[in-house]
């Protein structure tokens, strides 16, 4: 049997070689926030729904400009992207009812940064029994909902919010 996750294919076709910048200055350039998942841009910082999810509703904190290390955001960067998180955990909240949340950043490829270049903080909603057999023995998810779907749903309470 075969499960056909259509959506990955845009990630494995968007990765870039080291050195080749961040995909996603690219997608905040192109200003079709509803093609490029994009829920909010502020000032400095922007939300975005994580194309290769780890669970519904998987959220995304950026710098708008391409940054790799938390000491070279600048303060205000740096409160409008804590800002965002109170405000992703909100609407998460607000929209999904989860259970609980992981947040949280990887910092260099070794600690797991898929695109070292440009930190992002990861908002993932969490319920309680939200596992089940699929990443255990085929190392895949299982989705409920599409990401354009959810993200006409997102879309309104970030702007409510």
């Amino acid at each position: 049997e075969q499960l056909h996750p259509h959506w990955r294919i845009q990630y494995i076709r968007t990765r870039k070689e080291p050195g080749a910048g961040s995909p996603f200055a690219a997608l905040l350039a192109a200003h079709d926030d509803e093609a490029n998942l994009i829920l909010h841009r502020g000032a400095h910082c922007f939300v975005i729904l994580n194309n290769s999810p780890y669970n519904p509703g998987h959220l995304m904190v950026l710098p708008n400009r391409e940054v790799g290390e938390l000491a070279d955001l600048t303060a205000a960067e740096r409160a409008e992207m804590m800002d965002l998180l109170v405000r992703c955990q909100a609407v998460l909240q607000k929209v999904m009812s989860p259970a609980g949340f992981n947040m949280g950043l990887n910092l260099g490829k070794a600690a797991g940064a898929g695109i070292p270049t440009h930190l992002h903080f990861h908002v993932v909603p969490r319920w309680d029994g939200d596992h089940n057999f699929m990443p255990v023995i085929a190392d895949t998810r299982v989705l409920p909902q599409a990401l354009a779907e959810l993200w006409a749903r997102l879309k309104p309470a970030f702007a409510a919010a």
